[in-house]
């Protein structure tokens, strides 16, 4: 029988069981749903997902079942059942103070009630031998009653280590990129509570063209605001880019941290995992709740922190740079044995079933890719500037348009919009429209470039993909520029129509003019080469672009 009385609590026991009974039909696994708790919304639906079979708790004395597992401490397993309990972790160690269920006061997260300790049925799962002698010194009746497992998700996260390029693929995320996962836990003290704002504020302050970002939720966020709330919440982040990762099954938020080039996290699970895997990291906020001399604390008091007053993208880099050998020791001081949880853990389940093991090794299956790709941005505001000494040099930085980035007075700034922006508003006061569709030859851009500036008043020029290395550029009342890539791979239509604009901006002759491009506060395509676009031919409307 396993317990489902938290989304957060389900998943842990899913991935924990599925690769320790695998292939073995002498087992049978039912789900008792425990909707006792007030964050059990989501528990029907996950399960539904899973195929898995359940059944409602108070039917649980009903079943005669040969061992419990659990991975929440709330469920009242006291008289319900003479089969042993297995205590699995649903975060990393015993290190948060959460609210009691059961009163008013707080307690030790991942500690069973006392009746339960009592029974002698309880056997708690610990991931290093500090937490055995953390947990007798908070209750003498867990000694003896734990087993060293280790930890699961940690080993799904070593096991996936080795594909961080597909998952990277997957998420859509380029080579010349760097990927910033924000990661909240739950209550006002988290990132999320404390500072809502900053998703949106990473989303459109941090140049499109050099960093992407995504955000993991802790389940109980989405459980007790409800799913649609809180993408409403994140509206103008998600506009900007903002990936919201599904933290349900665990491969969401597992393959998007294997991904990340930097975590901004707080006191939660999933900040401490990307310590542990030594990705650079960043706090945003640290809860009071941490327990005091605990490696979780240890990790508030030695990781930088965020500045919210100042700037982000220069806490970004030098976040980017630092030394990750410190936060990875102490990450390791709360989880030991890596790589062998599958084993330690099947060992336990089967002798508490009193079954012999199969014969097969245990395994353990890195996350799958993730699901979904970061969202696609319509509209940017575009920064062009000229540099270097012959003048040709242009620096071009995409920020997205919603909410609005910050301004930067040096530079020449436009609005550019894809044509299928849903955002009425903006598309109306874009200076560049962008075709979201390529276009089969360089007449037939023309003639769309043609047609969108006549219906739309307030563009000054359209541009279009022909192929993958060709655009075509309408400018109004001119005519139109076929531009080529000569090095390097550019990455949208939007570049090329920068370049046209910072040209007819500063009044510089289109035909034959030959650019470098930097993008994304300097940074060159994936190869190391310069950008360089070159205006292959100039038409006046009057005459069909070749």
């Amino acid at each position: 029988m396993a317990v489902a009385r938290t989304v957060t609590s389900t998943v842990r026991v899913l991935d924990a069981l599925a690769p320790v009974l695998r292939d073995d039909p002498r087992v049978d696994v039912v789900f008792a749903r425990d909707n006792t708790s007030a964050f059990s919304s989501g528990i029907p639906e996950l399960l539904a997902a899973e195929e898995a079979r359940s059944l409602p708790f108070s039917q649980l004395h009903e079943i005669d079942c040969d061992l419990i597992v659990t991975a929440t401490e709330n469920a009242d397993l006291v008289g319900n059942s003479t089969a042993p309990v297995l205590v699995l972790p649903h975060g990393v160690g015993f290190h948060k103070h959460v609210p009691d269920s059961r009163s008013s006061a707080e307690r030790i997260s991942g500690v069973v009630p006392e009746a339960l300790l009592l029974s002698g049925r309880a056997r708690l799962a610990v991931s290093h031998p500090d937490q055995e002698r953390q947990l007798a010194a908070l209750h003498s009746a867990t000694r003896g009653r734990t087993v060293r497992i280790g930890d699961p998700a940690l080993d799904r996260l070593l096991a996936g280590v080795r594909l961080r390029g597909h998952y990277r693929r997957a998420l859509g995320v380029r080579e010349d990129q760097r990927l910033v996962v924000f990661t909240s836990t739950w209550r006002g003290e988290s990132l999320l509570g404390s500072h809502p704002e900053l998703p949106a504020r990473a989303a459109s302050e941090l140049p499109y063209d050099a960093y992407r970002c995504a955000l993991v939720v802790h389940p109980n966020v989405t459980a007790w605001h409800g799913g649609w709330r809180l993408r409403s919440l994140l509206s103008s982040a998600r506009e900007a880019g903002l990936l919201l990762v599904d933290p349900a099954p665990s491969d969401g938020w597992q393959s998007a941290l294997l991904a990340a080039d930097l975590v901004v996290g707080d006191h939660g699970s999933v900040t401490f995992y990307a310590a542990a895997l030594g990705v650079p990291t960043l706090l945003a906020a640290f809860g009071s709740e941490a327990v005091p001399d605990t490696p979780l604390a240890e990790l508030g008091a030695c990781a930088a922190r965020l500045d919210h007053s100042a700037p982000l993208l220069p806490q970004v880099t030098s976040a980017l740079r630092a030394d990750t050998e410190q936060l990875s020791k102490v990450a390791a001081n709360a989880l030991a044995w890596p790589g062998d949880s599958a084993r330690r853990l099947r060992r336990t389940v089967y002798d508490l079933l009193r079954l012999d093991e199969p014969d097969a090794p245990a395994r353990v299956l890195a996350p799958a890719p993730p699901a979904e790709p970061l969202p696609e941005v319509r509209a940017h505001v575009v920064r062009t500037a000229w540099t270097g000494r012959d003048g040709m040099r242009l620096e071009v930085t995409r920020n997205a348009a919603a909410p609005e980035p910050p301004v930067v007075e040096a530079a020449v700034t436009h609005l550019a919009c894809r044509e299928d922006e849903r955002d009425d508003g903006l598309r109306q006061r874009a200076s560049a429209l962008l075709a979201s569709e390529g276009y089969e030859d360089c007449a037939a851009a023309a003639r769309w470039a043609r047609h969108t500036l006549d219906t739309s008043p307030g563009a000054v020029l359209a541009a279009a993909a022909v192929d993958s290395g060709t655009w075509l550029v309408g400018v109004r009342g001119s005519g139109a520029a076929v531009v080529r890539a000569v090095r390097a791979r550019v990455p949208d239509v939007g570049v090329p129509a920068a370049v046209v604009y910072a040209l007819v901006r500063g009044r510089r002759s289109l035909e034959g003019a030959e650019v470098r491009v930097s993008y994304g506060e300097g940074q060159l395509s994936p190869s190391g080469d310069e950008l360089c676009v070159r205006v292959e031919s100039w038409s006046e409307w009057s005459r069909s672009p070749e």
